[in-house]
């Protein structure tokens, strides 16, 4: 499998460390409101990442943080009159909703940055006692100039780093490009002792000190959204490589930004999102299929009609479930799916070792769909139906689909109903049939006559 490293800016062969097991660390939400749209990419785009490769036989440990302590939180936390820690469990208890709703796949860990305070001050303290990092009012600082490197992963030399970005000035700092690791209590604001006078962590610190907590000192993959490159990764990389004197990570992979109807999303364009806002009146899962159907170094232009078509592709995958479903149910044994079971399968692998191609991946999965369904049609034996729902399923749960079903494919109760009309047919008693067809409708129940029974389905 090759993936685009962001670092060297190209495809590389993508390999564990130890030959085994990934090591990969995703960054996690600031927990004080729901999730946007914009953090769903991530989300999904990196759960299938995980399950990807434990489907080509690796390892995986995967570790995403929650930043539960950070100056919105505290702001919440006065605007509502209660504690950072209420606020932050409000929200990792919403984040999990939206989370198992779009499919997404618990981590290995989830550490806390108040968990890992003394990891944190560990790693700070480690900074100046090498000389990378100062006090200065009851702060912290890490000196961006000492570290040569600082721009690596953005391809930017400091200098233009500095000029073009909003840099937090304080009077107090060496330089304008450096950043913080522990500020200094406040009054009113939660705080922890440290070696370096009371206060809190700054937000890029807290990452390294998970990272090599939970993984190590180098780890195979960081990833996340293609806005946190500059100033958060290349912090992270600055404050760990100097602490460990060593790589910080093999391969970093970054997914694209979305827009919203081709304009950037913002609060103040009030075109902003919450996951929660659109799974309420569309379903979560067209949320996760828009996030993967195209490729997830691209942006993605979110929409009312890409919702729209995203369910309508979600409709054809779950008809052709409930068509092998039901074709199992009546078929005779035999039969041979082989002549394109593995020519779907290789055109899979080869879209997903490409970089993670998730957009080619799913039209992988459609030309199967469209061999099943020409493959019901010529009546085919249980063994061609179960070696092609096999594959269905499969690739499907590579990526996370097909999740949803609200129902049992079959109820009693209606069967019995469909039991009933097809006895009254036989007797010739069209009027008692037809009134059960129209109750069954009623009852948001679609049956579909065909010469091998009755097949229903939730309309």
């Amino acid at each position: 499998m090759q993936i685009f490293n962001t670092m060297t800016r190209k495809k590389e062969e993508l390999t564990p460390l130890d030959g085994k097991e990934f090591k990969i660390y995703a960054c996690g939400p600031t927990v004080y409101n729901f999730i946007h749209i914009g953090n769903a990419r991530p989300l999904c785009v990196f759960d299938v990442l995980r399950r990807y490769l434990e489907y080509r036989g690796y390892g995986v440990k995967f570790v995403q943080n929650f930043t539960d302590i950070d100056d919105k939180l505290i702001k919440k936390a006065n605007e509502e009159g209660i504690t950072v820690p209420e606020v932050a469990k409000r929200y990792i208890e919403e984040f999990w909703v939206d989370a198992k709703g779009l499919n997404v796949r618990e981590a290995s860990v989830h550490p806390k940055a108040t968990e890992n305070i003394d990891a944190i001050i560990n790693i700070i303290s480690t900074l100046i006692e090498k000389g990378f990092a100062y006090l200065a009012d009851g702060d912290v600082y890490f000196r961006a100039t000492k570290f040569n490197e600082y721009g690596k992963l953005s391809h930017q030399p400091l200098e233009d780093l500095e000029a073009g970005a909003r840099i937090d000035i304080a009077d107090h700092k060496e330089n304008p490009m450096d950043f913080c690791l522990w500020k200094g209590a406040k009054e009113g604001e939660p705080f922890w002792e440290s070696p370096f006078g009371n206060g809190r962590p700054g937000w890029h610190i807290e990452c390294s000190a998970m990272a090599g907590r939970y993984l190590g000192d180098t780890i195979d993959i960081h990833c996340g959204g293609q806005d946190l490159i500059f100033p958060h990764h290349e912090n992270e990389i600055a404050q760990s490589e100097c602490a460990n004197g060593c790589t910080f990570a093999r391969y970093w992979m970054h997914n694209g930004y979305i827009n919203v109807d081709n304009r950037k999303m913002s609060k103040s364009l009030g075109n902003f999102f919450t996951v929660r806002e659109v799974a309420d009146k569309f379903g979560y899962e067209p949320i996760r299929y828009i996030m993967i159907s195209s490729h997830y170094r691209s942006p993605i232009n979110y929409s009312v009609d890409i919702l729209t078509q995203s369910k309508n592709a979600l409709e054809r995958l779950y008809t052709c479930l409930d068509n092998m479903e039901f074709a199992l149910k009546n078929a005779g044994e035999g039969g041979d799916a082989s002549q394109f079971i593995e020519k779907r399968r290789e055109e899979f692998i080869k879209a997903m070792d490409d970089d993670l191609n998730t957009a080619d991946a799913l039209a992988a999965v459609f030309n199967l769909v469209k061999d099943i369904n020409i493959m019901l049609s010529e009546n085919p034996g249980k063994e061609t139906i179960t070696a092609a729902k096999e594959l269905f399923d499969e690739l499907c749960g590579v990526l996370g689909l097909v999740y949803d079903r609200k129902t049992e494919l079959l109820d009693a109760d209606i069967e019995a109903l469909i039991e009933k009309r097809t006895e009254a047919r036989k007797n010739k008693n069209f009027a008692l049939a037809d009134e059960i067809r129209d109750n069954l409708k009623e009852m948001g129940i679609i049956l579909e006559d065909s010469a091998t029974g009755v097949k229903w389905r939730r309309g």
